[in-house]
């Protein structure tokens, strides 16, 4: 275990905001893992594990104690009726994509372009454009922080909802993951099930190719700034900030009729049971936060009202502070408290 100390964790990230680490571990194998949560528990130090750094906000005093980052790589996929593709939790999650596709297994093709590593794909239940990963998760390798040693859990245990799985929730801090496994079909259909790729397909003469609805995901990203690319400003952000918020019946009513009265209809879908999601993009926008807003130096991109970004010289206190005040007026004018989907370290 190669231990380092006083990183800088903001390059990290794709926010490029945040502090130090105090104690810094590059663990590219299961033992450096494993190593890493010992020296932590010996030193009484506080761990936390980075992955792909595209959905956190390190605080700007940093991390006190020891940030380990899983680089564990390797991908694997086994032939059968279904394709298995086993991929290591350090690897970059659009490279697994685009062997995906290239293999002509769908399952995943509308998840095209999302930053980050394959091992937060699970903590989130990360999903894009009508799709999931809990939909094609067969099991999640992980380290048991408690006994150290090493469990497969299958998608029931991981407990995926909206956003959200054990990894998030109830057993959060307990699990560190090594490996994922999705469960693929070979030759499958593309999803078209949301509404900007129907439009993008619009007027085809032939159903599109799975290759083909990963380009237009990527295009379309793209158009979002939802596209790293090093020379848009509107990428140095976490992606979509705010959860679409999931609503009660009895919730949705009071939200539409607070629309009305405005001349407004809230765009919303069937959520669960007898609930409704609306968006928070639209909620965003609708309190006076425009695309290309401008807070100092932080604000709303300008492509993707659900996107905070740095501006160039921002703090983390900075982009807390813009949210606090985005979600606030939020809740004033529609009665929704939205809740952020980064996770915050640090603070």
């Amino acid at each position: 275990m190669n231990l380092q100390e006083n990183i800088p964790l903001a390059p990290m990230t794709t926010f490029q905001v945040g502090g130090p680490a105090r104690y810094f571990v590059a663990a590219a194998s299961v033992e450096d893992v494993r190593e890493a949560v010992e020296y932590a528990r010996d030193k009484s130090l506080p761990l936390f594990v980075l992955g792909g750094g595209s959905n956190l906000i390190v605080s700007d005093a940093g991390w006190p104690g020891l940030v380990s980052k899983v680089g564990i790589t390797g991908i694997s996929h086994h032939q059968g009726r279904s394709r298995i593709f086993d991929a290591g939790a350090g690897e970059e999650w659009d490279k697994l994509v685009a062997l995906a596709v290239s293999h002509q297994c769908a399952g995943i093709e509308c998840l095209s372009g999302i930053p980050g590593s394959v091992g937060g794909t699970p903590v989130q239940n990360v999903g894009a454009y009508g799709q999931e990963v809990s939909e094609t998760i067969e099991c999640v390798q992980a380290l048991d922080r408690k006994t150290l040693e090493i469990v497969q859990l299958s998608k029931e245990d991981c407990g995926f909802q909206y956003r959200t799985s054990i990894f998030n929730t109830s057993q959060r801090e307990r699990y560190i993951i090594l490996r994922v496994s999705y469960r693929l079909t070979f030759r499958g259909e593309p999803k078209l099930a949301y509404a900007d790729l129907k439009k993008y397909f619009a007027g085809w003469a032939t159903p599109p190719t799975l290759a083909q609805v990963r380009e237009a995901v990527r295009e379309i990203r793209a158009s979002k700034g939802m596209l790293i690319r090093p020379d848009d400003e509107d990428c140095r952000s976490a992606g979509s900030f705010f959860k679409n918020p999931v609503l009660t019946a009895e919730e949705h009513t009071m939200l539409e009729k607070k629309a009305s009265e405005r001349g407004l209809k809230v765009p919303s879908y069937p959520a669960l049971e007898a609930r409704r999601k609306v968006s928070a993009a639209w909620l965003v926008e609708h309190s006076g936060f425009a695309k290309g807003y401008s807070n100092g130096k932080v604000g709303i991109s300008r492509k993707h009202a659900l996107a905070l970004v740095n501006r160039g010289g921002a703090k983390s206190s900075d982009i807390v502070a813009f949210k606090d005040e985005i979600q606030d007026r939020v809740e004033a004018i529609w009665g929704v408290r939205l809740q952020p989907e980064p996770v915050f370290v640090g603070f």
